[in-house]
């Protein structure tokens, strides 16, 4: 990849509430010497990509927010994985003794290097090096974790807590597999969310007729199951949102229906903001009960 910087991280001018936004799997450069190296054309390659998902949440910083992309595609490297999760049959020399090849990410093809792209297609006509894959993790998903961090204790530090919504987009196949979903939120099965704030989430999107679902299929990456730590102070949400409400899944282009999606989002976040602000982490439903 290019000396790029391998993510965009947009600051709001004033920082109001405890809340971060990420997107990690967004990231649309495919340079050339990536595509040299696949098998696939540079449509096909596409299809891991949660595309604009960090323009549906754009009005982040206006409101308050920082957002966190990455540039780099899920293809290149996974920032929703541990590091160092490869799969041994994609490289030619041995990996070291601290990589994590059975994992059920590596099983399926889609380590921090994945093996293949959404639909099951192989990446690669031949085999890597380990070092390419420390070269991507090095240069891309070390740098994406260190801002996070970064991101996640200044929050703390200054508001005492911290609330990740981690940004996603799902193929509509699959929300059409869960039961007709349009939004899948994932809190590892409550470990690294308040029910309240999943409560105010699903109620959120309810209230936009939205169908919602929780934890199935996706229950939520690396993101979500290594920075949620809510009795630290440290929520995380995963949102999955079926791609098929704002784009044209076969062609990758934003559909007509974009501009209403997008609005649906912001309107969602400036509820959490509210809330946020109104309640603090420990969410709406658990204060409002309190209180009467």
């Amino acid at each position: 990849m290019s000396e790029t910087a391998p993510f965009s991280l947009l600051r709001p001018l004033h920082q109001s509430v405890p809340v971060v936004l990420t997107s990690p799997h967004s990231g649309r450069r495919y340079e050339a010497d990536f595509l040299a190296v696949s098998r696939l054309d540079a449509i096909a390659i596409r299809r891991s990509e949660d595309s604009f998902v960090e323009e549906l949440f754009a009005a982040g910083p206006a409101l308050g927010v920082p957002l966190l992309a990455a540039e780099f595609p899920r293809a290149w490297c996974d920032a929703n994985r541990e590091a160092w999760e490869l799969d041994p049959a994609m490289f030619e020399d041995a990996l070291p003794d601290f990589v994590d090849t059975k994992s059920p990410r590596v099983r399926a093809g889609l380590g921090t290097i994945a093996r293949v792209v959404g639909n099951g297609e192989p990446i690669y006509a031949g085999k890597l090096r380990f070092a390419e894959a420390r070269a991507r993790i090095d240069a891309c998903w070390q740098p994406f974790h260190d801002a996070l961090g970064g991101l996640i204790g200044q929050t703390v530090a200054r508001f005492g807590s911290c609330l990740v919504i981690d940004c996603h987009s799902m193929p509509s196949q699959v929300g059409r597999q869960a039961g007709r979903a349009d939004i899948v939120l994932g809190d590892s099965y409550g470990n690294a969310c308040l029910p309240a704030w999943m409560a105010f989430f699903e109620a959120s999107f309810a209230g936009m007729g939205l169908r919602v679902r929780r934890n199935d299929p996706y229950a939520g990456g690396y993101i979500t199951r290594h920075y949620g730590r809510p009795r630290e102070g440290v929520q995380v949400v995963q949102i999955e949102v079926a791609r098929g409400l704002y784009m044209n899944e076969r062609h990758f282009t934003r559909s007509a229906q974009f501009e209403a999606a997008q609005r649906n989002m912001s309107e969602f976040l400036a509820a959490v903001i509210e809330a946020s602000a109104l309640w603090g982490m420990e969410g709406p439903s658990t204060r409002s009960a309190a209180a009467e």
